[in-house]
C-alpha cells in the first residue's frame, strides 16, 4: 500500500505544482507582460521578433515582451495551446491546421509573404538530384514531422510526380543540427532557411534546389504567395486583450517598415553579435531574404488559399475539411490607428 500512497501524494503534488504554474501563466497574460515563443529565434524568417526588441519598439508601445525560442514550430504551437505563452512567431499555416482540431488561433501580423524556405541538396547528391523529380528513394530533411517544412516538402515532391511513399523524411531540426545532417550524409537534401542556407553554400556542402525566398521562386514552386512567418495568438486572448494586440501589431509594423527602408548592413548592425558570428555571411543571408518581408504586416490577398491548397494535399487534419479562412487571420490590428 505504501508505494501506491506515495505515488498518490507525488501525483497530488505534481498537480498542485502544475496548477500553480498555470495560474502564474494566466496572471502573466494580465499583468502587462507578453511572452512570445519564436520557432527558432535566430532564423532570418523570424527576424522581426528580435529586431523589434533591439529597436526598442516594444517599449515604445509600453509593452513588456519576453521572447523565448523553440526550434520547431510544432512545439511552439503546443506552448501557446498550453497557455504558457501569449503569442507565437511561427508559420501562418498552424492557424489553419488548428482550426480543423477545434482550436481558434489567428495571425494578427504577417511578416513573410513567402516561406523563406530553401530545399538544399547535398553537394555529394547533387549529380543525382537535379530537381524534386529525382528524390525517389532519397532521405529528405525537415525540421520536424508534421511541421510546415514537412508539408512543403511533400507538396514540392508531389508536384514533380513523386508521392511521399517513395522517399523518407527525417526530422533534423534547424541551424547547426541541419548542417550536421548534411555533413554526416544522413540526408540527401532538406528544407531550411537563412542563415543556414548561406553557411552551407559557403562551406560547399550543399546547393540550392528550390528557392522560396523570393516571390518569383515561391510562385513558381507553389503557384502563389505563401504567407508564412507571422505572429499568431489564441482568439480568446486577442478578444480579451485587444489593446495589447494593437500595440504588438504597431511595434511589428514599425519594424517591417524599418526593414524596407534600411540596408542589410544597417539591419545587421542592430542585431546581437551572437546572431552573426560570420558578419559577411549574415549580411549576405539578409540581402537574400529581405524581399520575403511584407511592408505593412497585412495578409496577401491570395495567400490563405495557397496555404490551404498545400495543407489540404498532405495534412491529414486538414484534408477534406471545411476551413473558414477568414477566422485564421485579421488585418484589424495592423491597420488600427
Amino acid at each position: 500500500m505504501y508505494p501506491t500512497s506515495r505515488k498518490l501524494r507525488t501525483l497530488a503534488l505534481a498537480c498542485a505544482t502544475f496548477a500553480g504554474l498555470a495560474s502564474q501563466h494566466a496572471m502573466a497574460a494580465d499583468d502587462g507582460k507578453v511572452t512570445i515563443m519564436v520557432g527558432g529565434i535566430t532564423k532570418i524568417i523570424y527576424l522581426p521578433a528580435r529586431l523589434t526588441q533591439e529597436l526598442g519598439y516594444f517599449k515604445d508601445e509600453g509593452l513588456d515582451v519576453e521572447l523565448l525560442s523553440q526550434p520547431a514550430g510544432v512545439d511552439a504551437e503546443n506552448e501557446l495551446l498550453a497557455g504558457a505563452v501569449q503569442g507565437v512567431v511561427g508559420f501562418y499555416d498552424h492557424t489553419i491546421d488548428l482550426q480543423t482540431k477545434g482550436k481558434e488561433v489567428k495571425a494578427i501580423v504577417i511578416f513573410g509573404q513567402v516561406p523563406g524556405e530553401v530545399e538544399m541538396v547535398s553537394t555529394k547528391a547533387a549529380d543525382s538530384i537535379k530537381s524534386m523529380a529525382d528524390v525517389k528513394g532519397k532521405t529528405l530533411g525537415v525540421t520536424g514531422l508534421g511541421s510546415s517544412t514537412s508539408f512543403l516538402t511533400q507538396y514540392l515532391a508531389q508536384y514533380k510526380g513523386i508521392p511521399s511513399s517513395q522517399y523518407t523524411m527525417l526530422p533534423v531540426g534547424a541551424d547547426a543540427s541541419f548542417i550536421a545532417a548534411i555533413k554526416q550524409n544522413r540526408i540527401d537534401a532538406g528544407m531550411t532557411t537563412e542563415p543556414t542556407v548561406s553557411a552551407l553554400q559557403k562551406s560547399g556542402d550543399a546547393k540550392v534546389l528550390v528557392d522560396m525566398r523570393t516571390l518569383e521562386g515561391t510562385k513558381a514552386a507553389l503557384g502563389g504567395t505563401y504567407p508564412a512567418s507571422s505572429l499568431y495568438v489564441q482568439a480568446d486572448w486577442v478578444n480579451k486583450h485587444p489593446g495589447e494586440a494593437k500595440k504588438l501589431a504597431h511595434a511589428f509594423v514599425r519594424t517591417l517598415q524599418f526593414i524596407h527602408t534600411h540596408s542589410a548592413e544597417e539591419i545587421a548592425a542592430k542585431m546581437p553579435a551572437d546572431y552573426q558570428k560570420d558578419k559577411a555571411l549574415y549580411v549576405g543571408a539578409l540581402k537574400a531574404s529581405l524581399p520575403m518581408f511584407t511592408a505593412d504586416g497585412k495578409m496577401p490577398a491570395d495567400g490563405p488559399d495557397t496555404v490551404l491548397k498545400v495543407l489540404s494535399a498532405f495534412n491529414p487534419s486538414v484534408k477534406g475539411k471545411h476551413v473558414e479562412l477568414a477566422k485564421t487571420y485579421t488585418n484589424e490590428f495592423v491597420t488600427a490607428k
